[in-house]
């Protein structure tokens, strides 16, 4: 038993400027019903309406031009913010994470000199200039 949408509802949902214009018509309904007018709505086997609400959101987000995959800065795909704080683990090493050696620009095989101060610690490249840091 399938059942069809009501000839209210678009068969294809709306994208891009059809999507925003749409919405804005819509003015003062619920976003289940923007949803639904816009044509976010798929039939259950039960043969009952379900509105996508995420698949409708997100296509709204696009329609804006709001990209939410990136983090903008260059630095992968996101995640943790560097805090530039670490820890000293538990068999007394310090780990330096990917997220500062790629913000320096750091390869494998990069070597420092390690000066120690009374509270903190110096990293110096080897064979890097003053002004490079």
């Amino acid at each position: 038993m399938t059942q069809t949408l009501p000839p209210d509802i678009p068969a294809q949902p709306l994208t891009g400027v059809e999507l925003q214009d749409k919405v804005n018509e819509l003015g003062n309904l619920s976003k289940e019903e923007k949803a639904k007018a816009c044509g976010y709505v798929t039939i259950t086997k039960r043969g009952v309406p379900r509105v996508n609400m995420m698949k409708f959101l997100n296509a709204l987000i696009d329609a804006e031009g709001i990209d939410l995959d990136s983090s903008g800065n260059g630095y992968g795909r996101g995640g943790r913010a560097a805090s530039f704080r670490i820890s000293v683990q538990s068999n007394g090493n310090l780990l330096i994470g990917a997220a500062y050696t790629k913000r320096m620009g750091l390869k494998p095989g990069d070597e420092f000199d390690i000066t120690l101060g009374r509270k903190h610690i110096h990293l110096k490249q080897v064979g890097a200039d003053e002004e490079d840091f």
